[in-house]
């Protein structure tokens, strides 16, 4: 494993990088990208302060997986932390799953110039996974379950305070409709969760954000994209198929996605039929106690 690489001396964070990756990335930001780069520090700024995501003191280890998401939300969270009112602490983590021709020095080389602080987790769980799951069959299950465990290893033994992962609101739906299709649940990805055993707070600092802006933001950018090529050869998953459906709406029903979301965050449990949520039984008593209340007369 690698060790923790601490930079001598940060870049500004509300300057673009100081490391020319591409000539576009060097370029004086136009017009069009700055209100962009505005947009999404708007959405995660408010993403975070609705969910409480980020406290004073934080350590937080932002997970880096070399897609277009994580860079985004890396990038954006330096942005913010030299404005935040509160002082918090970035890592970035990444987790070399020993995937055959993976670009290992693609992520160290980029963090380093960038001037973050960084460590890569080396853990083959690719061999792991392509052993266990009979070919053809889903493979992100056992690899999302194995890459958090790394993760939370991680984060345990090195006093990290708050996960960061890169789920967008694309994500977020595109599961809340898997389970609802397939699971028999209304559940999606909150935006902070508590992990099962007690021990970690997992934040998703782009739940507001839209995955083509996200595209966009990162086209401007030029990350050094690195694709997984493990689920890259399932092209038929049952979360493309629902992101395709997401897309589709997005143009055929302008709004319809974003009033989806909106839905996720304003539940009216009493108009559900979870029994867990909602005492139907009591609706009686609470008929007859209101029954008992004296009427009021208005004065004409």
């Amino acid at each position: 494993m690698s060790a923790v690489v601490i930079p001598p001396e940060p870049r500004r964070l509300d300057a673009p990088p100081a490391v020319a990756l591409a000539p576009a990335a060097a370029a004086r930001p136009s017009r069009t990208f700055k209100r962009l780069q505005a947009e999404l520090r708007g959405l995660v700024g408010k993403a975070i302060d609705d969910y409480a995501m980020i406290a004073d003191g934080d350590r937080v280890m932002v997970c880096l997986s070399g897609g277009k998401d994580s860079y985004t939300l890396l990038d954006l969270l330096l942005s913010l932390q030299r404005s935040a009112p509160v002082r918090f602490e970035l890592i970035a983590v990444n987790l070399d799953q020993k995937q055959p021709g993976f670009p290992a020095h693609v992520l160290p080389d980029y963090l380093t110039r960038l001037g973050v602080p960084w460590h890569v987790i080396e853990q083959d769980t690719y061999r792991v996974v392509k052993r266990v799951i009979p070919e053809g069959k889903t493979m992100c299950g056992l690899c999302s379950r194995l890459r958090r465990g790394a993760l939370y290893r991680y984060a345990a033994e090195n006093g990290i305070t708050k996960i960061a992962l890169g789920h967008h609101r694309d994500d977020i739906l595109e599961t809340f409709f898997l389970n609802l299709f397939h699971g028999g649940k209304l559940k999606a990805m909150p935006p902070k969760l508590l992990s099962d055993d007690g021990r970690h707070i997992v934040i998703r600092p782009l739940a507001y954000v839209p995955e083509r802006a996200i595209v966009r933001y990162a086209r401007a950018r030029e990350f050094p994209l690195i694709p997984c090529t493990l689920c890259g050869q399932q092209p038929n998953l049952e979360r493309e198929r629902a992101g395709r459906m997401l897309r589709e709406w997005e143009r055929e029903h302008p709004g319809r996605v974003e009033s989806v979301f909106a839905a996720l965050t304003d539940v009216a449990p009493s108009q559900l039929a979870d029994r867990r949520l909602f005492d139907f039984h009591a609706l009686e008593a609470r008929r007859e106690g209101a029954r008992a209340l004296p009427e009021i007369e208005f004065a004409e």
